[in-house]
């Protein structure tokens, strides 16, 4: 006896495709959580590294490129956030096109009214990130001169890589949105075509 498989029905694709997006956002979301994690771990490194009185210092500079490192992981990882999403949007998008005419059911991700303003309000996300780099490479950065006086002057290396580091990550989390779903738009009927 033969059994031949059924195609998948669009509805289940649609719900397999929601899913997904469920999951990436957690995700997103869960990548703060990941960064602020690590950032306090090297603030933990500055302190458990801090000489006391009389020792000889020890060498910290390479633990203040942790924060740059973690800043550009955040950025990455947004990104590659940010391209799945679009992609699972844009494939909903597609299956809520299947019948659209036949039924007249709104459509999340083709209408620009709901899937324009889920983007805004995931611009939240964007600052929040944007502002945790900025924050956090301040924190190391002053926990470096507070902690480790005359360790480390302004003309260092390091410090400029922190600082350039840290404004392209927020920069770049700033940009991000460029890249976020947008709902394709329908085509005019051609005018000419019409005559």
């Amino acid at each position: 006896m033969s059994h031949t498989a059924k195609p998948v029905d669009a509805n289940y694709r649609y719900i397999a495709a929601a899913n997904e997006l469920n999951t990436r956002i957690g995700q997103r979301q869960q990548l703060l959580a990941i960064y602020v994690s690590l950032v306090l771990g090297l603030v933990a490194g500055l302190v458990a590294l801090r000489p006391e009185a009389g020792e000889a210092r020890v060498p910290v500079n390479w633990l203040l490129l942790g924060f740059p490192v973690a800043s550009v992981c955040l950025v990455l990882l947004n990104y590659k956030t940010e391209r799945a999403l679009t992609q699972l949007r844009s494939f909903l998008a597609a299956l809520e096109r299947i019948g659209q005419d036949e039924h007249g059911l709104p459509g999340y991700n083709t209408d620009p009214a709901w899937s324009l303003a889920a983007n805004d309000a995931r611009r939240f996300h964007d600052y929040s990130a944007a502002l945790l780099v900025a924050a956090t490479n301040a924190l190391g950065l002053g926990a470096l001169w507070r902690m480790y006086p005359g360790h480390v002057g302004w003309d260092a290396v390091v410090v400029w890589i922190n600082a350039l580091t840290a404004l392209a990550s927020v920069v770049a989390l700033l940009w991000l949105p460029r890249w976020a779903y947008q709902p394709i738009k329908p085509v005019a009927p051609d005018s000419d075509h019409q005559r």
